[in-house]
């Protein structure tokens, strides 16, 4: 211990004159602390700089999570450019409106423009077109059994999909197979009857679709929330398999063997 405690003198001498220009004394103790104090600061440094600069994206472990986060941003802009998208038509609509160009009547939800774009031809239609399209059905009732609207197969009483009031109900006609149902905030949504989830998919609004299959009957929930039985989970009866948010209005649709059915005749709300 005495000879680290031993001072050496360190001095620097001009070479021409020898003359002594700086010097300093230091002892082994001294010289190893200072350095240890050193790689200590260094490592302390180094971390700050990982931990709150972009210097750790280059670190193995990072670029996955990086990599995700881009991906989560990239489904967000995508998601508000679509919203920005419908705000805009939806404001255009809303012009159209106050200007007179669109009567009042024939619009039967602004939520949604493409029910707006299927009244404005509902209300074109004439008895021209109302005979042609009688002809053409039946000529072609064969090939226009998948768009029927009703299954031709008796189908037993199902349970309610969701405590609710029914905003539009489906128009075959128009190719629009889903009832919007408005519930309120964590209502319940039921199996119609007994089966296996088949599919839960995350959509780009962040709420889920749903698919329940029980034999040659297939629901669709679109818009939940929260699922509460994930895929290839086995539900009986009236079970709850998600949760609405009350923001969302769920979208239900309900097929017979390919066939659509019209489950608001099976039921009652």
């Amino acid at each position: 211990m005495a000879n680290k405690r031993r001072k050496y003198r360190l001095a620097l001498l001009d070479d021409l004159t020898l003359r002594e220009v700086f010097h300093f004394r230091v002892s082994t103790l001294g010289a190893i602390s200072v350095i240890t104090l050193s790689i200590i600061g260094l490592i302390i440094l180094l971390s700050v700089l990982i931990v709150y600069t972009p210097l750790r994206n280059v670190l193995p472990g990072y670029s996955a999570s990086i990599r995700q986060q881009l991906m989560q941003e990239s489904a967000r802009v995508d998601s508000l450019q679509a919203d920005l998208t419908m705000q805009r038509q939806y404001l255009d609509v809303i012009k159209q409106l106050t200007a007179g160009d669109i009567a009042s009547d024939s619009v039967r939800s602004l939520d949604s423009l493409q029910r707006v774009e299927r009244a404005q031809i509902a209300e074109q239609h004439n008895e021209v077109t109302d005979e042609f399209m009688a002809q053409y059905e039946l000529k072609e009732r064969d090939r226009l059994t998948l768009f029927d609207n009703a299954s031709s197969r008796t189908i037993r009483q199902i349970f309610r999909p969701v405590r609710g009031a029914v905003m539009h109900s489906a128009q075959p006609e128009f190719h629009q197979y889903g009832t919007t149902i408005r519930t309120a905030k964590n209502e319940n949504v039921l199996a119609v009857s007994r089966g296996t989830v088949v599919s839960a998919e995350r959509m780009e609004d962040n709420t889920f679709t749903v698919v329940l299959q029980s034999g040659s009957l297939t629901a669709i929930y679109r818009h939940v929330a929260k699922l509460m039985k994930g895929q290839g989970a086995a539900v009986e009866t009236g079970e709850v398999i998600a949760m609405t948010d009350g923001e969302h209005d769920l979208v239900f649709e309900l097929w017979d063997g390919g066939q659509f059915v019209n489950f608001e005749e099976l039921i009652n709300w």
